[in-house]
């Protein structure tokens, strides 16, 4: 029997109300007026027959507006000023960031008096009406007001163009420097401790916790595939420290009981959060496992089910130097000396030998004189130690971001090329790009985004503390979707997203002026959660040291004399070969290229950064690749 297959069977049956030309058909869709056309289903929830709108697992919540009393634009932090103009309330860092240009930097804003507040999009109207509103009922824990003075001080904090809280030098005062940085310092591992981590890192590499939980296949309920697997990786764990340690394992063996064993296994987890925290470029494949295993503890019904919680706080040396009421010794001048970096570029061997005999006999120093009852001077050492690993990671990471900047003060001018090839004017759809900025522009567009790279890595501590908070909150919701690469656990991370905007507005105040978007993603298909954050952000020196490093290379490769050669048949001269590689990669590891559509990626804060690898993984069809590899350039994944 023959099946009809025409377009007029698939047809909906029209209704009385609607003209022929507004059904819902191909041959509609497809004429001159496709405009008119409207799918049934759209006239049904205008007519109020379907009461809400469908909802999947993987839709995006309805958005509403923001609750009263916080900033209409982030609306998670109190509103401060009100602008009379837009009627709308702001916290200080929204204000300053939405109304920095055009017609909106005329606008007035006013502040808030404390302790009330007005309905947003209504301010006039509350004015008139004198209402009120109590700002007491609003639940902040310790953390959330530090962020709140933090963001104060920053739209307070003069324009400068110099590091932020820079790092005190010798023979300066120290004051509170060292003291408010120590919070967020992870406290150094011991030998007894690396023992242990390493047994973490072994019973992660052979769990599969992620494939199993995160998956939408059918069996047992979440919770119980959760409780299982955490209770397998505990019995991992406790039949590799029997192995490594019989009396030790003895011990945990002894109940056989994994509630009474719970300060065990908090140490442990602690461990290997601590441990990536001094060390990103360790655990690259089992800290979010570790991280997901904790986030999906922190669960009530997996608490109840599993009776121990994971999760204990990170130790810092804030918190150690606090409990034995020795945190005298972070404000003692010494400690500048006791944990400086000593640099032996441009200097002889006695003055290097010389720093380093000071800084020993200051670390000697300091250990003797702050030891307590309870805290012996090899843990004193301890902290010392772990402040100079902080003083390490930023030598490695936020200084790329230095150098860079100074390349690009120092080969071009912010205003005027000196010819074409000084240029860094790009153009959207050439080679790639998808922004289009003249010289000046992109100058400026550079400029403030390794300015606010700099800032970030800068409080990178601060921000990893953070996010762990965000991510490990028993109030705060993840949800499974799929965000297009794959699925994802999509989580608000409202504590990182404000020190965020804290650390944008600073970059923004330091430059001077905004080029492009300002639009952070957080918790979106984007960076669907705060570990995604991390990790984005902690990759900004595998991209910027590379490039340093063949630069600095370039000069030792001329005293060859056949590279020499090489260099000045392809590029002219040394500083042509250094300016053609700082030009294209100013011009397009900064264009808005390499998101998956055309929708994502260009010129918003996580765009800029994708627009950088995308420029790393396009190295090898450059024309200057070969002198990376002369410099000894292995990757951006390698090490230098």
């Amino acid at each position: 029997m023959a099946v009809n297959t025409s377009s007029a069977s698939i047809e909906p049956t029209s209704r009385p109300d609607e003209s022929p030309s507004g059904n819902f058909t191909l041959e509609n869709i497809l004429g001159t007026n496709h405009e008119a056309v409207e799918h049934p289903r759209l006239k049904e929830r205008d007519s109020g027959d379907v009461t809400g709108p469908g909802e999947g697992w993987d839709e995006e919540s309805a958005v509403r507006p923001a609750a009263d009393g916080f900033c209409v634009e982030c609306e998670d932090q109190p509103a401060q000023v009100v602008c009379d103009t837009c009627a709308d309330n702001y916290c200080e860092v929204c204000f300053a960031a939405q109304h920095r240009k055009g017609s909106r930097k005329k606008h007035i804003a006013k502040p808030i008096p404390s302790g009330a507040t007005v309905q947003n999009g209504a301010a006039e109207d509350a004015k008139k009406n004198g209402e009120e509103q109590d700002l007491d009922d609003v639940d902040m824990d310790d953390s959330d007001e530090e962020l709140d003075r933090i963001s104060v001080e920053a739209s307070k904090a003069p324009v400068s163009i110099q590091i932020p809280d820079a790092q005190p030098t010798v023979g300066s005062k120290v004051g509170e420097w060292f003291v408010d940085r120590s919070k967020y310092i992870p406290l150094r591992l011991t030998y007894g401790e690396r023992k242990y981590l390493r047994l973490l890192d072994a019973a992660l590499q052979v769990s599969e916790y992620t494939d199993k939980i995160d998956t939408l296949g059918f069996g047992l309920s979440k919770p119980k595939r959760i409780v299982h697997q955490i209770r397998e990786l505990c019995a991992i764990l406790s039949g590799l420290v029997l192995a490594a340690d019989y009396k030790q394992g003895q011990e945990l063996f002894t109940d056989r009981d994994f509630q009474s064993n719970a300060d065990f296994y908090q140490t442990i987890f602690e461990l290997g959060r601590r441990h990536k925290i001094m060390n990103p470029d360790k655990m690259r494949t089992t800290y979010g496992k570790l991280i997901y295993l904790l986030q999906d503890s922190q669960s009530p019904d997996v608490r109840d089910m599993l009776s121990f919680s994971c999760v204990k706080p990170i130790i810092s040396v804030y918190t150690i130097l606090e409990e034995n009421d020795a945190l005298d010794m972070l404000r003692d001048d010494l400690i500048k000396v006791a944990t400086q970096e000593i640099y032996s570029e441009g200097r002889s061997r006695r003055e290097v030998q010389r720093d380093i005999k000071n800084k020993e006999r200051a670390i000697e120093t300091l250990a003797s004189k702050y030891q307590r009852s309870g805290l012996n001077q090899e843990q004193v050492r301890q902290c010392i130690y772990s402040i100079g690993d902080n003083h390490a990671f930023l030598r490695t990471n936020r200084d790329p971001c230095e150098k860079m900047i100074s390349y690009l003060k120092q080969h071009f001018h912010p205003t005027q090329p000196k010819d074409n090839k000084s240029s860094l004017a790009i153009r959207s759809g050439k080679q790639g790009a998808r922004l289009s900025h003249d010289h000046a522009k992109q100058y400026a567009y550079v400029l403030q985004s390794l300015t606010l790279w700099r800032e970030i890595l800068h409080d990178m501590f601060r921000l990893w503390s953070l996010a762990e908070q965000d991510l490990l909150a028993e109030n705060v919701p993840y949800r499974l979707r799929d965000t297009g690469q794959g699925l994802n656990r999509v989580q608000a991370a409202p504590k990182t997203f404000r020190m965020m905007h804290t650390i944008l507005h600073r970059a923004q105040q330091s430059v001077g002026t905004w080029i492009g978007s300002s639009a952070i993603h957080m918790g979106d298909h984007n960076v669907p959660n705060a570990l995604m954050f991390i990790d984005k952000y902690s990759q900004i020196y595998r991209i910027l040291l590379p490039i340093c490093n063949t630069l600095s290379q370039i000069p030792s490769l001329a005293e060859k004399p056949a590279l020499r050669s090489y260099i000045e048949d392809d590029f002219g001269s040394t500083d042509n070969c250094v300016r053609e590689i700082l030009c294209d990669f100013f011009q397009h590891g900064f264009d808005g290229s390499g998101a998956d559509n055309f929708f994502d990626a260009g010129s918003c804060i996580d765009g800029r950064l994708t627009s950088a690898w995308n420029w790393c993984a396009q190295l090898e069809k450059k024309r200057y690749f070969p002198v990376f590899l002369l410099t000894g350039f292995v990757g951006f994944d390698g090490d230098w």
